[in-house]
């Protein structure tokens, strides 16, 4: 167990460091900052004065060398819009994608799951028809699109929750309708596909042999041994939501890191933008590694070596 981790922990190590490198050289390519905070008539030295302040003078390589110094030490630099460190511009707005990201985890697996679970047992029903079309809904239509539905249909029609925004308790039930979808739908499709096959193992038919209740056999003994793919799906689901959260929060007005991830590029702000690639890395990885070491508790026939 402790050679995985550490094998894992230098993975991630790795990982940083190449993501790193591309966010860095991919920051850089949309354009200079100096141009959003000098107007036309800026003079070369105006520009070069501002190049030597914001630390663009330097080659890119030592550029690069700074920034990861500093980012060791959990210095991420000053935001260029902001004017304040990336840090507390991160912390400041984390919490709200981390709400809507737990909101919309949970949800995916308090519906998902079970509904796959019981469309595995309906086999062939309008159950498992049901089931089926929340599927194909949830991995086909377009995360803004079915962000605005809602919206017209809850919040402008039917008035029943604010339509964008965070301020009351109800204001996060449809961002996190929205979110959660498409992973509700994998979880539906992943535990239904699970369950189906374990039912179909010889343990089970050996268990309903020796007459033990249907629900201890679908509890007790199936349910256990089909969810490792949906565990390993949800562990990615994680970091997704935490990432993934930019087009729902743009529909939503919701005040998180997917719209400050949005500003930074827009406003090339370099330091933001690689702020909060790391801490999204960071995040997705992690997610990753608690994911791995589950499995042994939820599977003893895994083994790490």
């Amino acid at each position: 167990m402790q050679r995985f981790l550490i094998r894992r922990v230098m993975t991630m190590i790795i990982t940083l460091f190449v993501v790193s490198v591309i966010i860095f050289a991919l920051a850089r390519i949309g354009g200079d900052p100096r141009s959003l905070l000098l107007d036309d008539y800026a003079s070369a030295a105006q520009w070069e004065q501002l190049g030597v302040e914001l630390g663009l003078d330097k080659p890119s390589y030592q550029q690069y060398g700074i920034f990861m110094m500093n980012a060791f030490q959990g210095d991420f630099g000053q935001s260029i819009m902001k004017r304040k460190p990336v840090i507390d511009v991160i912390a400041s707005r984390i919490w709200a994608t981390a709400e809507l990201a737990i909101a919309a985890f949970l949800f995916a697996i308090v519906v998902g799951i079970p509904l796959g679970v019981l469309s595995s047992i309906k086999r062939g029903s309008k159950f498992d028809q049901f089931g089926k079309v929340v599927a194909l809904i949830g991995q086909s239509a377009p995360s803004f699109w079915l962000g605005i539905m809602l919206m017209f249909w809850f919040a402008v029609g039917l008035g029943w929750v604010p339509p964008s925004g965070r301020e009351d308790w109800n204001s996060i039930i449809l961002p996190m309708i929205t979110l959660s979808w498409v992973f509700i739908a994998g979880n539906l499709r992943l535990m239904r596909s699970a369950m189906l096959d374990v039912l179909d193992s010889e343990y089970i038919k050996l268990a309903r042999a020796k007459g033990v209740s249907g629900r201890a056999v679908i509890w007790r003994h199936a349910f256990r041994n089909a969810l490792i793919p949906p565990l390993t799906f949800a562990g990615v689901n994680m970091g997704s939501l935490m990432t993934g959260s930019v087009t729902t929060e743009l529909v939503f007005a919701w005040p998180g890191m997917g719209q400050l991830a949005i500003q930074a590029v827009l406003n090339f702000d370099y330091p933001l933008i690689q702020g909060i690639t790391i801490v999204f890395t960071l995040l997705f990885v992690g997610a990753a590694l608690a994911v791995d070491v589950l499995y042994g508790y939820l599977d003893p026939r895994i083994r790490y070596t």
